[in-house]
This record gives C-alpha cells, structure tokens and sequence, in this order.
C-alpha cells in the first residue's frame, strides 16, 4: 500500500463519525439532485449491487430498501466498516475494508450495479479502479458514482464574489494537514473531467449520463443567502458542486 493510501486510511478512522449518513443515497451529494430526481437506477428488485466507499452503510440500506437481493460495499476505513455493520444489522453485508484501488477478491462478472456516492475521487489509481469495476459487473452492468465537480474545488467566495483560484490544468494531490477540524493529514486527488470520461472508456464502458448537478426541488423556495462556504445553497445555484456519471459495461 502506498504512502497516501496508509496516511489517508489512518485519517479516515479517526474522522470516519464526521460522516455518519452523510452524502448517501437518495442523495448524490452537496446541495445536488436526488435518485428520486434523476432516476439513474433501474429496477433495484432483486439486484446485486457493490458499494465503492461505503461508509456508513446508509447508502447500502437504501439499496435493501429498493429490494436489492445482496448487499456488498469496499471501504479503507474499520471505523467506517464498523458503522456500516451497525447501519446494516439484519440485513447481511458482505463488507470489505480495502483500499478500492486494491483488488480483494470480489466476485467477477456478478454485479448488476456498481456505484460511489462522493468516494471514487479518493482513488490513488484512477485506472486501476475502474478496470476493476468493470471485471465486477455482468455484461450490460451498470456504473454510477458521484464526486466534486472537478472545477469546484478551484472556486473561492468572498462576500459572494466567486474567482477562479488555482489552475485547473495542473492535476495531482492537494494534502490538508488538518480535515474535519481534526489533527491529521489527508491527500485528495484533483483530477480534470477528461479524466475522468476518458479512463472510463479506457476501461470499456460506454458513458451513458454526464450531469453537472442542479440544485434539488426541496431548495426550490429557499431564500437567496449570500454564503462563503465551501458547500452552500449560494454557490450551488451558480455553479455544481458534483458530477455524476452512468457508464455501462457493454
């Protein structure tokens, strides 16, 4: 396991109880549309699904509650396997905590879907990740995940003013040496869009949806607040916070 990996599974074990239920199924993310919007799953009756990045499991009920017939999910963290067990008990999850970069076994060719809601962006290998989502889907199988819209991390606000800061060319690792308020340190990767769509066809998929989110139906009525936050309703309505893709393995 490499140095970034180690450093970031640490950190997720101490920061992991920031997360509880948060940024999970029917959500897609911050101030972002809902599954009961988008619609992107089928038919969840009886379906096989593989959550990459579990975290507390919430997303994985939501599955259950769909009627999906096995429940499996990948993690780093045993702090985050421990909640998902206490989110999922009755239900029987076959939880891994693994780096998803890192083969563990899973099955092959079994999955009818395989998603991420805001964790595929942790992966240290893009590539390696999605060759081998793909190994684990059936044919015709569907691929769903959510992340930061790759340009909003370079958005900076003040007093409602939104810039541009950084350069969005330049990829690699931006490292926090304090996360969640807490005294550790995690790197996150920052990758560009085209990097993303491109190492999915690399992979084998066909990219069925691109979405650059909106903001949900809820927030509809919701007075306009100027905020500076890294995450607010303000920002949301002029720029998406997350991007979600639907590929499918041919």
């Amino acid at each position: 396991m490499n140095k970034i990996l180690v450093q970031n599974k640490k950190s997720w074990d101490k920061v992991a109880h920031h997360f509880n239920g948060i940024d999970a199924l029917p959500s897609y993310g911050p101030f972002t549309q809902t599954e009961e919007e988008l619609q992107l799953f089928g038919d969840l009756n009886n379906k096989k699904v593989l959550d990459i990045g579990y975290g507390s499991g919430h997303s994985l009920r939501y599955m259950a509650d769909k009627g999906a017939s096995e429940l499996w999910g990948v993690d780093i963290s045993e702090s985050q396997k421990a909640a998902a067990e206490e989110t999922l008990k009755g239900l029987h999850p076959r939880l891994y905590c693994s780096p998803m970069e890192i083969d563990c076994n899973l099955p092959n060719y079994y999955f009818d879907y395989v998603y991420s809601i805001y964790a595929i962006g942790w992966t240290t290998d893009l590539a390696s990740t999605f060759n081998l989502i793909y190994s684990y889907l059936k044919s015709g199988g569907v691929f769903i995940f959510s992340w930061d819209h790759p340009l909003y991390p370079y958005l900076q606000s003040e007093n409602g003013v939104i810039t541009l800061d950084g350069s969005y060319q330049e990829e690699g690792f931006t490292t926090f040496n304090r996360f969640k308020g807490e005294n550790v340190s995690m790197s996150i990767p920052k990758r560009k869009m085209a990097t993303y769509l491109n190492e999915l066809i690399r992979a084998g998929f066909s990219i069925h949806s691109v979405i650059e989110s909106d903001v949900p139906n809820y927030y509809e009525n919701h007075e306009e607040v100027i905020s500076d936050r890294y995450y607010s309703l303000y920002k949301a309505r002029r720029f998406p916070t997350t991007m979600i893709i639907k590929a499918v393995k041919d």
